[in-house]
């Protein structure tokens, strides 16, 4: 595809409101957009990079053995409470009532999803090794969301359990 037909374009000036290094130049080189702090939307040009980063892990994790999972990012208050981190992750994670009144919260991580899963599919030593991984979004009220993509708000992370 020519760079005149790129949804996204690149920018002469520094975006005024950016401070991370690694966000500014990426939003300068059309491969980003900045929504709020800690909040990226991929362009085309740096979602084909994302995309080319998770199939070099895929491979990767493919070659050891791995099988890939996805988890859902809304998660019931219950599964947090058996591990007693929902007190604990409350500065950072995102809790709130769905429309029925039940208390959910966005994945800050997925240990207490993939413990649940594995308590019902392991039922011996010979059921193990595993290397389970995933590609996921994970959701994180960070109080200083800065540093572009390094340290956002919402952000892909691989798991390897």
């Amino acid at each position: 595809m020519r760079q005149s037909k790129l949804f996204g374009k690149t920018l002469r000036e520094d975006p005024k409101d950016e401070v991370s290094a690694n966000a500014r130049l990426l939003e300068r080189g059309g491969f980003v957009y900045k929504t709020m702090a800690g909040a990226y939307d991929y362009l085309p040009l740096g979602y084909r990079v994302l995309e080319k980063i998770n199939a070099v892990i895929r491979e990767e994790m493919d070659a050891i053995g791995g099988q890939e999972l996805l988890l859902t990012a809304i998660q019931p208050k219950e599964r947090w409470m058996k591990s007693g981190r929902w007190e604990k992750l409350g500065e950072i994670m995102y809790q709130f009532k769905d429309h029925s009144g039940r208390e959910v919260g966005l994945a800050a991580t997925h240990e207490e999803a993939l413990a649940e899963i594995a308590a019902h599919s392991i039922f011996s030593h010979k059921d193990l090794p595993l290397f389970i991984y995933q590609i996921q979004t994970k959701f994180r009220d960070e109080p200083r969301a800065k540093s572009g993509l390094i340290r956002g708000r919402e952000f892909l992370m691989k798991d390897l359990y």
